[in-house]
């Protein structure tokens, strides 16, 4: 930084500098055209010379000490404009109020970045919320007409299920888009959400294959779960959406076989025996919006599904890896970090 500073400084002064040197050499000339004794041209010269290096080794100082302090404080500076160094000339004057109008429309444009947030996430909140009613009715219409299917025959009452059943798949759906839309929203500020307390791993995946249990009836799919017994510090209702989000995906890529879970060592594993991911896309399946050729193949593929998973991890102190090989399934690895 000195070096860099020495450099800067003569850069700015070098005019000043070249004014002394011409003048001292000028009076020089002057003295020794007049007969002056030529010690004395020396001696007032380097007197000179001495003299301009001490006001120059000052005006440094003063120049470094403010160099210094700007460099260590240049993001505090750019926070707060007003903490700014006194200014010692017009010039620099003129740039500390130039740096201040730029502060200023900084401050204007965060500020309506914030509201133009929040009116979104209002929106949709509301949204969310809205939609959620007809659902809750869809569902209560669905139950009526399961009950109504005891009065018919049996032939009749086999297609109206049937009907019946796929509806409920379809809401199902409907219920599980919805809630990631909304946690979408949401993951970028969770911080504030978060309640971390002692939980039991096995009661967390559980729920989840309670949730997910008509889909792996419906597939013809077999869940193996391998209890853990292990007890983790994290916020429940993010780590289950975690896992929800990565035992659906299995679900929607695995036509046949099963989907296992248990513990390998310190990490919790989720594996399946579905198409598994292509070695070119495995390194980009965290990556926002990146489908891959597995979503190139299935065109409802959003790309948001684990990298939503993977904010959410990183925020729950959590690593979260892949590993697959195609047409023999993938392995999701979850470990503390």
């Amino acid at each position: 930084m000195i070096k860099e500073s020495i450099f800067s400084f003569l850069k700015i002064r070098k005019v000043l500098i070249i004014i002394f040197i011409g003048i001292v050499v000028i009076f020089g000339i002057l003295f020794y055209l007049y007969d002056i004794p030529f010690d004395a041209i020396i001696y007032g010269c380097e007197l000179s010379f001495v003299w301009c290096a001490v006001c120059l080794f000052i005006d440094f100082y003063k120049y470094y000490k403010r160099h210094k302090l700007l460099h260590i404080n240049r993001e505090q500076f750019f926070d707060d404009a007003e903490q700014l160094p006194e200014h010692m000339d017009i010039i620099e004057y003129d740039y500390q109020e130039l740096a201040k109008e730029l502060y200023q429309a900084k401050q204007e444009l965060i500020s309506k970045n914030r509201i133009a947030k929040k009116e979104l996430l209002d929106y949709y909140g509301m949204w969310v919320h809205q939609i959620k009613t007809p659902i809750a009715a869809l569902d209560i219409l669905l139950q009526n007409t399961e009950r109504m299917l005891y009065r018919l025959d049996e032939k009749e009452m086999m297609q109206e299920a049937i009907s019946v059943s796929d509806m409920k798949m379809e809401l199902f759906k409907i219920e599980q888009y919805v809630e990631m839309a909304l946690n979408y929203l949401r993951v970028e500020d969770i911080s504030s959400d978060l309640v971390f307390k002692k939980q039991e791993l096995d009661d967390m995946v559980r729920q989840v294959i309670r949730k997910y249990a008509k889909i792996f009836i419906s597939k013809k799919i077999k869940m193996d779960f391998k209890p853990t017994k292990v007890c983790i510090v994290t916020d429940e209702k993010w780590f289950i959406f975690v896992l929800e989000q990565l035992i659906s995906n299995a679900l929607k890529y695995t036509k046949k076989g099963q989907i296992s879970i248990y513990m390998k060592e310190k990490s919790l594993v989720i594996e399946d025996t579905g198409i598994g991911i292509p070695a070119e896309d495995l390194p980009r399946v965290f990556e926002k919006g990146f489908t891959g050729y597995n979503g190139r193949e299935n065109k409802k593929s959003t790309g948001i599904g684990l990298y939503l998973c993977k904010n959410i991890m990183d925020k729950l102190q959590w690593n979260i890896t892949a590993d697959s090989e195609v047409g023999r399934g993938t392995k999701i690895y979850l470990t503390k970090m």
